[in-house]
């Protein structure tokens, strides 16, 4: 056999099961193997970013890495920005890369890059050249322990053309996964002192925390000690809905984010790290924990989440206490002409048991939380990296994860039009997603940016650059021109319409919500209206907040 097929062995052996694909000449051979590997499903891609961003779907679903194919250096750079969001949403990916022949480098024909240097970027601990057929399939095993090891990452292996066709490939063994340690006795007796000791307290999850045995470990503790339960701002995969434990975000904004840690005298990390703001902004901290607050570590990401917070509960003696959970409760219908909360408001009134709900609306999505927090149980996927034009492809990867589950997606125009080449793929693997697209016309949390960081309400020029509405882009015409089933919406009931049909019937969707700008002339109050805009918000934080921001 030759290597390409003892490496599809080898992965398939390992547990993986599929790889989605753009592959170009160099990955010929890989692509002629796939024949001799059942087990292994290939998804073709139209752009490099949706096989990056599919596999991050898949792998935040499944709890185990999918593979990439892409096509030497400049593939891997098209690929980049959601290989960067895995990266920092710590989850396993085995990014494969293609390469010219081993001795064709030398020629550094048109296509020669240096993808090592590239792959670093967003693979740093595991990036690897395999030099010979016979090492290659041992090169695989490395990459697939280094992707789902804890934490999770980006494992890059670059195969050479030559290694990929030369015979004598021999698929090798993957080994038994090592178990990830718990926090120390020390650790966890010193947070014990913190929380005994008084002071107000919270616990900050994220990563493995976010799904139900932390969130109810977390949640006895809790509810015995009135402690606060904080998630990170962008969950890389967030449990979430009626019968489960409440957990509040931090707020992206850091004003907001300032004030929901004002008070807060130790703040405990799950698997997460200490609040920073998301930029820099003139005048204003970058660090959001307060001074007079002592932070404590749990548990690492190199650790077990879940077990760490489970033997907290234990030396806290809170075994036994019940746990707050979410009542059930849904928005009532909407009704009239449509607003970007009125689509997050139908998404609540609809949203069926065990969805996935995928989160890249940027402003228009604003009021998602608040309007599903009853829903019936479902995960959240939001934009771990920052990088946009996450959602689309995480909604094939975790639609081919788990095919018995609807996958809705809530997407930015201008974010939607990064990867839009995701609705090829869903239709031609007929994956169940509903993607709704908010047309608003414009990069609308810009406008809001570009007066936050200092620069000023901008000139005419300076706003066409973040204006979408010249021309208006029509994603129903461009979703039917890939083979998905769209409609065009601007009133309420036409949109719950169209999402009742989607849900109901297999196959994807795209529902395209004309709104207004969410946040359009908000300028420096955006920060009151924030508050008008979030009914769950806590009533002292609106307080403080109003206090912060008063002329």
């Amino acid at each position: 056999m030759n290597g390409a097929q003892a490496l599809l062995q080898t992965l398939a052996d390992a547990g993986l099961e599929v790889c989605f694909t753009n592959p170009g000449t160099s990955e010929m051979h890989f692509v002629a193997a796939l024949d001799s590997e059942p087990r292994m499903r290939a998804v073709l891609t139209l752009f490099e970013g949706v096989a990056t961003g599919a596999a991050d779907g898949y792998a935040r679903m499944a709890d185990k890495p999918a593979a990439t194919l892409l096509h030497l250096g400049c593939g891997l750079g098209n690929g980049l920005a959601n290989l960067h969001n895995a990266r920092k949403g710590k989850v396993p990916v085995v990014n494969i890369v293609g390469d010219h022949a081993l001795y064709h480098t030398q020629y550094d024909a048109q296509l020669q890059s240096d993808i090592e240097t590239v792959a670093r970027n967003v693979s740093p601990g595991f990036v690897r050249t395999c030099g010979s057929t016979a090492q290659l399939s041992q090169d695989a095993v490395d990459a697939v322990r280094a992707a789902q090891g804890l934490p999770g990452q980006v494992a890059t292996l670059i195969l050479p053309a030559d290694v990929s066709w030369g015979a004598g490939g021999q698929p090798c063994a993957m080994p038994p996964r090592r178990t990830a340690p718990v926090a120390d006795d020390s650790v966890v007796q010193s947070i014990v002192k913190a929380i005994q000791g008084g002071g107000k307290t919270a616990l900050l999850l994220g990563g493995q925390a976010l799904r139900e045995p932390g969130l109810l470990a977390a949640a006895r503790i809790a509810a015995q000690f009135g402690i606060k339960l904080l998630a990170e701002v962008f969950p890389t995969r967030l449990t979430r809905g009626a019968g489960l434990p409440s957990v509040e975000r931090i707020a992206y904004l850091a004003e907001m984010a300032g004030v929901q840690l004002a008070d807060i005298q130790h703040l405990i990390l799950v698997d997460a790290k200490a609040p920073v703001s998301f930029f820099a902004y003139p005048g204003k901290p970058s660090y959001l924990v307060p001074d007079s607050c002592t932070v404590h570590n749990l548990a690492t990401p190199e650790q077990d989440a879940a077990a760490s917070l489970a033997k907290l509960v234990v030396a806290l003696g809170a075994s036994q206490t019940q746990p707050q959970r979410q009542a059930p409760g849904r928005p009532a219908r909407p009704r009239g002409k449509l607003t970007a909360p009125k689509v997050c408001k139908a998404v609540g009134y609809l949203l069926p048991e065990n969805a996935i709900l995928i989160d890249e609306a940027i402003t228009s999505g604003l009021m998602l939380g608040a309007m599903t927090a009853g829903c019936p149980r479902h995960d959240l996927i939001t934009l771990t990296g920052g990088a946009i034009g996450q959602g689309l492809p995480n909604a094939v990867g975790a639609a081919v994860a788990c095919p018995d589950r609807p996958v809705v997606a809530l997407i930015g125009d201008g974010t939607a039009m990064y990867t839009i080449q995701a609705l090829w793929s869903m239709a031609r693997e007929n994956l169940h997603v509903v993607s709704i697209i908010f047309n608003n016309a414009s990069y609308s949390v810009l406008n809001v940016e570009l007066e936050r960081v200092g620069a000023g309400n901008g000139s005419e020029k300076a706003r066409a650059q973040l204006d979408l509405d010249g021309p208006r882009l029509n994603f129903a015409r461009l979703a039917q021109g890939m083979g998905v089933h769209a409609v065009r919406t601007d009133s309420a009931e036409d949109f719950t319409k169209a999402l009742e049909y989607a849900l109901a019937t297999p196959g994807p969707h795209l529902i395209e919500a004309l709104v207004p700008e969410t946040l359009s002339g908000i300028k420096r109050r955006m920060l009151p209206w924030l508050l008008r805009s979030l009914p769950s918000l806590p009533q002292p934080m609106a307080q403080a907040l109003k206090r912060k921001i008063a002329p």
